[in-house]
């Protein structure tokens, strides 16, 4: 019987397994401290879209955490090519994954005396915002008891599983009716929400934050096209006040692309519908994955 790589595929320690049976130690200090780092690439129709700017990006977030791991960046394409090729998915979500691991010397405290280690993992294509509310617009609420982690604390551009802001702010979104989070940082300045960066569009500029955010590879494209499509573009502190004064809103992330938000609170934008620049940017940064520069085909079994 052949195995079933259908709903995903893992490389861990050398073996491809279906993604249900990989598993990791629970002494391992990427569960008990949440102390790795991780990053996130996409397949669409067959091909990795940017794969090495995500690859370079992990290998930054490696050195920021100080984690050290064998492989290096031509290995880690080798195995995320690999298992996206033996599960058959098409259009995949793509994850590279570096714990602290298990400690050496038992009951240490010193994060140096770890077993670092690498897997990665790859499921059906994830949409971070589902597509059918993309399409009217997301509604983004505000947490009121929520801040986001300091990077002087956690360090954000390092990608990271330090969720606890995020998940706070997600409960207080949800339980009020909103789809999502867009967390504040201490000075009331917006930084991002769970799983995606944010952007907002006054006249021809473009303006998305520069701290307390990742900076991701999907954020670094829409800031690319912005330029190509003639609209300016600005990275930089942002206040919430500035910001409920947007034309339109919209997200960005591996997992979904750009994504129109329509609400934030109680504030209505582009008349309650995904505004057309947003909807151009959309449309341009999707045109982005056939261009040869940005893809890498997948070799299937």
């Amino acid at each position: 019987m052949s195995t079933d790589f259908s709903k995903g595929a893992a490389w861990m320690d050398g073996k491809i397994t279906p993604v249900s049976e990989a598993k990791i130690s629970v002494l391992d200090w990427g569960f008990t401290r949440s102390d790795c780092t991780y990053d996130v690439a996409s397949v669409r129709n067959g091909a990795f879209f940017r794969l090495n700017d995500y690859l370079e990006r992990f290998q930054q977030s490696l050195a920021k955490v100080r984690i050290s791991v064998p492989q290096k960046t031509e290995e880690m394409r080798d195995i995320v090519h690999s298992i996206v090729g033996r599960s058959g998915l098409r259009d995949s979500y793509v994850a590279m994954v570096a714990c602290r691991g298990v400690p050496l010397v038992p009951g240490t405290r010193d994060p140096r005396q770890c077993g670092n280690h690498f897997f990665a993992w790859c499921i059906p294509y994830v949409h971070v915002i589902k597509p059918e509310i993309a399409a009217r617009g997301a509604h983004l609420f505000v947490p009121r008891d929520v801040r986001r982690i300091p990077p002087d604390s956690v360090d954000s551009t390092a990608k990271n599983y330090h969720w606890g802001d995020m998940t706070k702010g997600l409960f207080e979104a949800l339980d009020a009716g909103f789809d999502t989070a867009m967390l504040l940082d201490h000075r009331g300045n917006v930084t991002e929400g769970p799983g995606f960066n944010v952007f907002s569009l006054k006249g021809n500029c473009v303006r998305t934050p520069d701290t307390g955010v990742l900076e991701g590879i999907t954020r670094r494209t829409v800031l690319e096209l912005c330029g190509e499509l003639g609209l300016e573009t600005e990275v930089r502190p942002v206040s919430l006040s500035e910001f409920m004064e947007s034309d339109e809103v919209f997200t960005s992330s591996t997992g979904g692309g750009v994504a129109p938000v329509t609400r934030i609170n109680e504030r209505v934008f582009s008349n309650d519908a995904p505004g057309p620049a947003t909807r151009r940017i959309s449309e341009t940064y999707l045109s982005w994955f056939d261009r040869p520069e940005h893809r890498q085909p997948v070799t299937y079994a």
